[in-house]
């Protein structure tokens, strides 16, 4: 079977290509590079000896995806990636959201509702959250109002997603809420390499271990938990990569009770900012130069999954420990030129 990966040259995308091509499923990749790079497909190419096809195309480009689906009409199932994801670069541009996260699934979805097979998983996140109110957080936790652009792209994602599938009979979609994937593949042939300055806390860590950063900043030492800094559930890139072949299987053999159905996944253990980096300091041997800074605008004190859906619904469980996740990352940000 055909699955398209859109975005399938980032992060989350390519382990995740790594993960469908690993089930032996034919994946045709979609990215528009503007935070990915080709040398991503080498990497794919050297772990599962097969290079997918890849399109070059930005999803907000209305006439090139529709040449597209016409072009692929044996597509079995789409596995949508492509948006922006950095908290704090949406609250400074909130209109690049909008239209990159937003428009984007609009068009994706005007197209795929028009095709034979009609699967979709929807990258979505544990920001539709918010504050939780109870701990750990299970996906009958109600969606709060969200604490950034972002958080509002996911949740909006959601109900258009939710909308289509009641207007649509033959639309099946999942969605599912990732908790904070972290890691790399153990063969360090892939990993996250942010362009520019890291928003997330691993690669920031890597990039300070390694030279390439002075100093890490923790954000906020005087949130309510045991050593003040903020909690979130760390989920090794390739256990996520994998709940996603979970969940595509389920679609495609009509196991879903629902149109539409929403996952957490996560491993259902919270680590703070400060026990994250004692973790890489033990695993890695480094010693980290951090300080203490104010508050980052749209965090949330603590948020882990709830994962028992995930575990006997999906059948899929996180396998992977902090640990592990935090060295693979180290032995992929050790490959990257300085």
């Amino acid at each position: 079977m055909k699955i398209l990966v859109t975005g399938g040259l980032g992060f989350i995308g390519s382990h995740t290509v790594v993960a469908l091509q690993h089930k032996g499923f034919e994946v045709v990749v979609i990215d528009n590079l503007s935070n990915s790079s080709l040398k991503v497909l080498e990497g794919i190419t050297n772990i599962s000896s097969k290079t997918p096809e890849f399109e070059k195309l930005d999803l907000r480009d209305k006439l090139s995806l529709k040449d597209f689906f016409v072009k692929h009409q044996d597509i079995a199932g789409v596995i949508h990636f492509a948006a922006s994801k950095a908290v704090g670069e949406s609250v400074e541009n909130p209109l690049l959201y909008y239209e990159n996260n937003i428009a984007a699934l609009t068009y994706l979805l005007q197209n795929l509702v028009n095709s034979p097979e009609q699967n979709i998983i929807f990258s979505s996140s544990c920001t539709v959250y918010g504050e939780a109110e109870r701990l750990p957080i299970s996906e009958d936790a109600p969606v709060k109002k969200a604490m950034s652009p972002y958080g509002n792209t996911k949740q909006i994602g959601e109900e258009i997603i939710r909308d289509t599938c009641k207007a649509n009979d033959k639309l099946k979609a999942i969605s599912l809420r990732y908790f904070n994937p972290i890691g790399a593949h153990p063969t360090a042939e892939i990993g996250e390499l942010p362009l520019g300055t890291p928003q997330n806390l691993v690669p920031f860590i890597t990039q300070t271990a390694i030279g390439k950063r002075e100093q890490l900043s923790v954000f906020g030492r005087d949130y309510p938990t045991a050593d003040g800094t903020c909690i979130r559930d760390y989920i090794h890139v390739m256990d996520l990569a994998e709940a996603h072949v979970f969940a595509l299987e389920r679609l495609l053999s009509s196991q879903a009770k629902d149109s539409y159905e929403v996952f957490n996944v996560g491993t259902g253990v919270g680590s703070s900012v400060l026990e994250v980096i004692t973790a890489f300091e033990s695993a890695s041997g480094e010693n980290l130069n951090y300080k203490i800074v104010d508050r980052r605008p749209g965090d949330v004190t603590a948020a882990y999954a709830e994962t028992s859906k995930a575990n006997d619904v999906l059948g899929w469980k996180a396998k992977r420990n902090l640990e592990q996740a935090l060295n693979d990352a180290w032995e992929w940000e050790k490959k990257q030129p300085k």
